[in-house]
């Protein structure tokens, strides 16, 4: 029996830079696991969308597919537009069989991801007792996905940072530069802004912008295409391919 094709689906961006990051992280994936058809969408501004590449794996004789959303949360995107999208492609599409599969986070390989970008730019094991942390993401108006991200921060707190605040680039607050400011005030002696994001764009840009501002240490990079980020994408594949088998033999 051949194995449902990994579809990734990005939200997608103006900016050139967050396309070419979902590619390379798409190309580590299947590196990961050689012969697993891996595919791309996005839901906007980007080429192909989900309509076409589903219409086209369909086309092409293919029998299942498990839709990946590439999203840190379950906000929005992930419980209206993808949802949405995908039942209107089951619709015209009977004989593909798709499924979603679960966002990516919270996961320990995240959290490993953020502690390779901050590493890379320049953070020691050592620093940490004296260090404080912001944790940006990107900010949602979903009470879940910030409730994610305080969990995050309060589970961060306790690998040896003297403090972590999470941070949001939107529709949330605090913003990055206060939460610099708020651990400057409470006399941390640095501070490390780590974005808990995938790739480049304007609410990673406005991340850093804040951090800059607010006269931050270090900044690390966006997640990116780390291998830590790869095998969290499998895993996630993993599980929902373990649950259409389950659901076949039940």
């Amino acid at each position: 029996m051949s194995h449902p094709v990994l579809l990734v689906i990005a939200h997608g961006s103006r900016d050139p830079r967050h396309a070419a990051t979902v590619h390379a992280l798409t190309q580590r994936v299947r590196a990961e696991r050689p012969g697993l058809r891996v595919e791309t969408a996005f839901l906007e501004f980007n080429a192909p969308s989900v309509p076409r590449v589903l219409e086209r794996l369909a086309a092409e004789g293919a029998d299942e597919v498990i839709a990946l959303p590439l999203l840190l949360t379950r906000a929005f995107h992930a419980k209206t537009d993808i949802p949405s999208v995908l039942r209107e492609a089951r619709a015209r599409l009977p004989r593909l069989h798709i499924r979603q599969a679960d966002v990516l986070g919270p996961s320990p390989l995240l959290n490993a991801t953020l502690g390779r970008r901050l590493r890379e730019a320049g953070v020691r094991p050592g620093d940490l007792p004296r260090t404080g942390l912001v944790l940006a993401s990107a900010g949602s108006s979903d009470p879940e996905a910030i409730a994610v991200i305080a969990e995050i921060a309060r589970e961060l707190r306790h690998t040896g940072w003297c403090a972590v605040r999470p941070a949001f680039a939107s529709a949330s607050l605090p913003r990055t530069e206060d939460a610099v400011r708020a651990l400057r005030a409470e006399g941390v002696e640095r501070v490390a802004v780590a974005p808990y994001v995938i790739a480049p764009g304007r609410l990673p840009d406005r991340i850093a912008a804040g951090a800059e501002a607010a006269g931050s240490d270090v900044l690390a990079d966006v997640l990116g295409p780390a291998p830590e980020l790869a095998r969290l994408l499998l895993e996630r594949y993993d599980e929902a391919r373990a649950l259409v088998g389950a659901s076949l033999s039940a």
